[in-house]
């Protein structure tokens, strides 16, 4: 017994040392390969924590000190150095980048209210996001009545220093928050509906979780997520340990994954560790949700959920989204809708084929309890695309013609583009370029020298847009009111 603890110890010893060595190294390598830090990475604004949003703390509280944070920001950007003052730095006022130069600053929360309410829906968008990707989605549910809050999550909007302090807590705190004014905003018995784009998706599903076993919250009616960020990468937890080094002042770049300059108005490009390892936090607490509920028997007590995922995603696993999520949930009325490849792009012998089997896999001969939509290319030689339909419990598809195509030189959607529409005035593909005091993000196509561009041109490259965000209106029209089912 004595020799196998020795070894046990000396295990642990081996294990220690390695896993010292990795994080130091990690964090020598994050010195050498990250871009210096400038003020809004280092400067942290006061935002709104968790220990405040307790009930009875409102919106209009909430609202109050956002307000705050962003009088705050203003000034911080007043204070900004001559050679930061470059036309496409979103803290240099006046700039293309700059949020105001939008007309309005998206950044912050906002409500959408139709003339006459018939619901009410907390939109929650994604991790180094902000309320403006919201917007689309909030006109859809403005037309079919529904009120809505589109809710900034605590960290997010005004610099990108904000999210190596904000905590799952802070956000499922918000959220919570969020729910409660919507409730106190429609008619009484009226559906409380819960979207979450991304890192929201996760957060609006762990409420949904908590709410089938907390007679306090008020529970929703449905939710729709957007690319849900139900699976992510147990680095996230190894990222979380190199950041503690952060603290030594030499180090100060292993809090962050990323560093670039903050060119998008309405999003940060750099991120920290620490937004990642909270991320982890939020899916590993819905997987532990789904996990007890499961075991209690209540997965009955789910709302239907309505899914967007594009089956190609380097952000979140879509593999998650369909195994971890939709084969556990009853039959209750969901949906998951997903976008194909472009088939006619040429890009299938590239592909993984783990990405590959995907499809085959959900559109195979077995019968599930949701309805499952396709939205693909109505044959190998067309950029036209169809819906490939089938209904809860079939176990063969229906076809429907979409009246729409693949653009040109895409060859699939992205983690990012769903929420936007073409037209977009930042992201869309169509969208109407600098005369919306923007630049216009989705109609670059950077093809030229490398090492040019001080921004990472692969980001520039990604779909910005989602060429068939009317197929997504249609389906959440549909979906709030049933009746009116056109595809079957």
């Amino acid at each position: 017994m004595k020799r196998i603890g020795r070894w046990v110890w000396r295990a642990a010893v081996a294990a220690a040392l390695i896993l010292a060595t990795i994080i130091a190294g990690a964090a020598c390598d994050a010195r050498r390969r990250l871009a210096d830090l400038k003020p809004w990475h280092r400067v942290v604004l006061d935002d709104v924590q968790a220990q405040e949003m307790g009930e009875p703390f409102t919106f209009a509280q909430y609202q109050a000190r956002e307000q705050k944070l962003f009088a705050d920001l203003r000034r911080f950007e007043s204070t900004i150095a001559p050679e930061d003052r470059t036309p496409v730095n979103r803290y240099n006022a006046g700039s293309l980048s700059h949020p105001l130069s939008a007309g309005r600053d998206w950044n912050q929360s906002y409500e959408t209210t139709p003339a006459q309410i018939t619901g009410g829906a907390l939109l929650v968008h994604g991790l180094t996001d902000s309320p403006y990707s919201m917007r689309a989605i909030a006109g859809v549910l403005s037309d079919s009545g529904i009120y809505s809050l589109a809710l900034r999550m605590p960290g997010h909007g005004a610099l990108p220093s904000g999210l190596t302090r904000a905590t799952y807590e802070d956000w499922i705190a918000a959220v919570r928050m969020g729910v409660r004014h919507v409730k106190s905003k429609i008619p009484d018995g009226a559906p409380i509906i819960l979207v979450g784009y991304s890192n929201g998706g996760a957060l609006v599903t762990r409420y949904a979780l908590e709410a089938i076993v907390r007679d306090d919250l008020p529970r929703p009616s449905k939710l729709i997520l957007i690319s849900p960020m139900i699976g992510v990468s147990p680095a996230a937890i190894l990222a979380r340990l190199i950041s503690r080094l952060g603290v030594v002042p030499y180090f100060e770049k292993a809090n962050w994954l990323d560093v670039y300059p903050e060119y998008n108005p309405f999003k940060y490009v750099s991120f920290p560790a620490n937004a990642g390892y909270q991320s982890a936090r939020v899916t590993n607490a819905v997987q532990e949700g789904l996990d007890r509920a499961a075991a209690a028997g209540r997965l009955d007590r789910l709302p239907p959920i309505l899914t967007f995922q594009s089956i190609v995603d380097a952000t979140v696993s879509t593999p998650a989204v369909v195994h971890t999520l939709y084969d556990r949930i009853p039959a209750n009325g969901s949906e998951l809708v997903l976008f194909d490849v472009n088939h006619f792009a040429g890009v299938d012998p590239f592909m993984r084929a783990s990405e590959r089997s995907l499809v085959g896999q959900l559109f195979d001969a077995k019968a599930r309890p949701y309805r499952r939509v396709l939205v693909t290319n109505a044959a190998r030689d067309t950029r036209n695309v169809m819906a490939e339909i089938i209904a809860p419990n079939a176990e063969s598809a229906s076809r429907v013609e979409l009246g729409l195509a693949w653009p040109p030189q895409v060859f699939s959607l992205t983690h990012v583009a769903l929420p936007f529409p073409p037209d977009d005035p930042l992201y869309g593909i169509e969208g109407p370029g600098l005369d919306a005091g923007l630049i216009p993000r989705g109609r670059l196509s950077p093809r030229g020298e490398k090492d040019v561009l001080a921004i990472n041109s692969e980001s520039l490259m990604r779909l910005n847009s989602n060429p068939f965000f009317a197929v997504m209106a249609e389906r959440i029209r549909i979906w709030l009111i049933p009746a009116k089912d056109s595809i079957q």
